[in-house]
């Protein structure tokens, strides 16, 4: 009996007994505390438990205040609690009860997930700062409210007896605190304290500890004279150094082979952040938010004096605030122990790099034998504890969309793992992601839970990731996958897995395409299913004609869809050497243009440019694609802004951050040519970029351009199909300019536009994508 709430033929003092069920992410949130607090106000006996389906309750009182309990109970929830159902049965009373109480946990069918890791909350950070508590500066200091969860826990029901604290035994203190229903710690199962609880320990790179009393102390003094340190955190180590000092920060970049790609920074909270970053309100509230993302801001003038070698040419820098105990403490330790609580709030001078303690390319360390053994190279010291992290969970990145809106770039600790209510049920299914950002993404009945982000699959140690978080998945969710997606690309190993596990577990798998799958994930998180253009730009992946796509715009109907066009092709000068060299894909345009004589002139510091000249004269110049990040990387060796590339999208992020700078400009005249076909054809735009000076200008010209166009292409579209609703996604919808230019174009076109909310644009989203469509090829 889901409603109404009251029962008007049932006399309200007759006393009843109600069962509840109630799903949602209510394990580990304080809800069942939160449940018993409400029953008693309401003079409610029976009971309340966890058990595999969530929270189930038995209440036992009048019909008016059973009424009165179940309109109560989904709107005055715990803060990190999400309620996805209640549904519950009214009976007689069969066995009376006296009181109200918390029951041990049942079982059943398992539809429950652990809840996301969130920042350690203002109570406890009261409790670590204060003097004469008894968790002064104590690093692992949690409640009900705060702390980790998913990368500490092996398995449902989430007890401690699950989690990585299972060794830690409660002390008389902590017990009577996780025991008693009235305190914020009740059956908060990180609890902990320094008579009972995880250590910290600093250890050099041959595993010898440090002879130090505090190692705080002794980190902080390694860190202010210069050094890198290995610091354990929630879903893996950092790399931290004094984003400061340039030579710390050079040495880094040396040890990790990192050269340009920016770096995370740390700061004590949002004050310290606005002498060199602009805030807005929308930006103060992600930065303070519970699952505290690292935030794209965009520089101050003076920014890079202060900060120097962070975020080399860009006009924006990654930034996020401590969200564990052990990243307060260093603070603490850098403002000199202040006594007084007040100090979190003011102005503090230590900003630290804070990035992903891994080598080059390869995932998270979280092991402490790892810390040492894999990072030996790269840091001086590692600050470790004897708490196991479960599962590796990096930092999730946001910046402000075109729309202002938070938007993910990267989604992992914080939110996963978080559902995505989907718009129908169906049979399980597991999707595999592509190569780069990959993710993967398991559903059960009407939730699709994405995986943290994993990386690109080119090394065996992240191969071997992904197929711990599908073990992990599967086994967390208790689900048996009906069917398999993946890339189409076959070499992909993600493809390859997805046929081994074919295979082991006889079901069938699914080829996606990979732009299908990008609109399909947009159209998945909007719960949309009737048909859509879908326009989507990005690197390149293959299409089902077997060439490189990457600039297309489809019509999309669930399962199925068809190419309605895409952007003009570019040859790519040297196969994959294209996508790290912008200027081969420049040359590409300077021999379109027929100007290949200006190739070597242009490009005196390329060994490989006379000889791009002479293929391009005496044969066919090889493979050709469609991308939109080609034409990115093509405009940006014509401005000769970037010749190569250290990491992925390196050149449109230059290009973006110059067109900032000069903002909103009229797009070029005769730009681009809109084909009968379908086809959009952004030479001309080229053609004059070929010999513009100035990059500033240059790259203001190519975003409103490239707007235009792109808007007169979907309107064309729109005209064509009578589908007045368009899809964005793609890795170039993380461009701000382009995102925002066009979304305002297409809505004064009165199209209605859908864009990536809950899950990055870019590839980190085409799992969900690859679900929805394998969901409903089989629904």
């Amino acid at each position: 009996m889901n409603s109404p709430y009251c029962s008007p033929d049932i006399n309200d003092t007759v006393v009843l007994q109600r069962r509840l069920w109630v799903t949602g992410v209510v394990q580990g949130v304080g809800f069942r505390p939160y449940v018993w607090r409400l029953a008693k106000e309401l003079s409610l006996s029976g009971w309340v438990r966890n058990d595999a389906g969530g929270v189930s309750i038995l209440v036992e009182g009048t019909v008016a205040d059973m009424d009165d309990f179940t309109k109560r109970l989904p709107l005055e929830i715990p803060a990190l609690a999400s309620v996805h159902s209640i549904r519950w049965d009214d009976a007689q009373v069969d066995v009376g009860h006296e009181e109200f109480c918390i029951a041990e946990s049942g079982a059943g069918k398992l539809s429950t997930m652990i809840g996301h890791d969130t920042a350690v909350c203002r109570d406890c950070l009261t409790d670590i700062f204060t003097l004469d508590n008894r968790r002064w500066r104590y690093a692992f200091t949690h409640c009900t409210h705060c702390g980790p969860r998913f990368t500490l826990t092996k398995r449902l029901p989430y007890d401690r007896a699950q989690t990585s604290m299972h060794i830690f035994p409660m002390c008389p203190s902590c017990h009577q605190e996780y025991g008693d229903p009235n305190d914020r710690r009740f059956h908060a199962e990180p609890v902990a304290c320094p008579a009972c609880g995880p250590q910290l320990k600093l250890v050099d790179m041959q595993g010898h500890e440090f002879s130090t009393e505090d190692p705080i102390d002794a980190t902080w003094q390694l860190v202010n004279d210069g050094k890198i340190v290995a610091m354990k955190g929630l879903g893996g180590f950092h790399l931290a150094c004094d984003a400061r000092n340039v030579s710390s920060v050079q040495t880094l970049r040396q040890r990790k082979q990192r050269d340009e790609k920016p770096f995370a920074v740390m700061a004590a909270n949002v004050e310290s952040v606005r002498q060199w970053a602009e805030i807005s309100g929308v930006e103060d509230a992600l930065l303070n938010s519970a699952e505290r993302p690292v935030v794209l801001l965009r520089k101050k003038a003076g920014a890079d004096r202060i900060l120097r070698e962070i975020a080399p040419g860009l006009d924006w820098i990654g930034v996020m605030l401590p969200y564990t105990p052990l990243h307060w403490l260093l603070f603490h330790q850098a403002a000199g122990q202040p006594k007084h609580g007040e100090w979190v709030n003011e102005v503090q001078t230590l900003m630290l790099v804070m990035t992903s303690a891994n080598p080059c390319g390869e995932p998270l360390v979280i092991a402490n034998h790892e810390a040492i053994g894999r990072l030996a190279n790269i840091a001086d010291a590692v600050l470790l504890h004897d708490r196991d992290i479960v599962v590796r969970c990096d930092d999730s990145v946001m910046r402000m969309a075109a729309d202002h809106t938070p938007q993910f770039i990267r989604r992992a600790r914080g939110h996963t793992p978080r559902s995505i209510r989907l718009s129908y049920s169906g049979p399980s299914v597991l999707a595999l992601g592509a190569y780069v950002k990959n993710t993967i993404c398991t559903t059960r009945d009407n939730e699709a839970f994405v995986s943290q982000h994993i990386g690109s699959l080119n090394n065996p140690e992240t191969c071997n990731m992904l197929m711990e978080v599908t073990e992990y998945f599967i086994s967390m969710l208790q689900v048996r996958p009906a069917i398999i997606a993946h890339d189409l690309h076959p070499d992909f190993f993600s493809t390859i897995y997805a046929q081994k596990l074919s295979a082991q577990w006889h079901v069938p798998t699914l080829g996606v395409q990979h732009h299908h799958a990008h609109i399909a994930a947009v159209l998945a998180e909007h719960r949309v299913v009737h048909p859509v253009l879908g326009l989507a730009l990005d690197g390149m992946g293959t299409g089902t004609d077997g060439t490189t796509w990457g600039g297309e715009l489809l019509v999309v109907d669930g399962h199925s869809f068809r190419r309605h066009g895409s952007l003009s092709l570019l040859p790519l000068p040297g196969g994959d050497k294209a996508a790290k060299e912008p200027w081969r894909m420049a040359a590409a345009v300077l021999f379109l243009l027929g100007r290949a004589d200006e190739i070597a002139r242009r490009y005196p510091k390329q060994p490989s440019a006379a000889m791009i000249r002479q293929i391009f004269e005496r044969r066919h110049p090889g493979p050709v694609t469609s991308s939109m990040g080609r034409w990115f990387d093509a405009a940006a060796g014509l401005l000769g802004l970037c010749e190569s590339t250290s990491y992925e999208g390196q050149a449109s992020m230059r290009l973006e951050g110059l067109a900032e700078q000069m903002g909103d400009v009229p797009p070029l005249a005769d730009g681009y040519i809109l084909s009968d076909q379908g086809q959009l054809d952004l030479l001309p735009l080229l053609a004059w970029l070929a010999d513009e000076k100035d990059p500033v200008l240059g790259a203001a010209l190519f975003h409103s351009t490239l707007a235009h166009g792109l808007a007169d292409w979907v309107q064309q579209a729109v005209r064509l199909t009578h589908l007045d609703t368009v899809a964005m996604a793609g890795g170039c919808f993380l461009n701000h300019v382009l995102s925002r230019q066009l979304v305002r174009l297409l809505r004064l076109r009165n199209i209605h536009v859908l864009t990536a909310q809950q899950m990055p644009p870019n590839d980190g989203g085409l799992s969900l994508g690859q679900a929805w469509i394998a969901m409903q090829k089989i629904h």
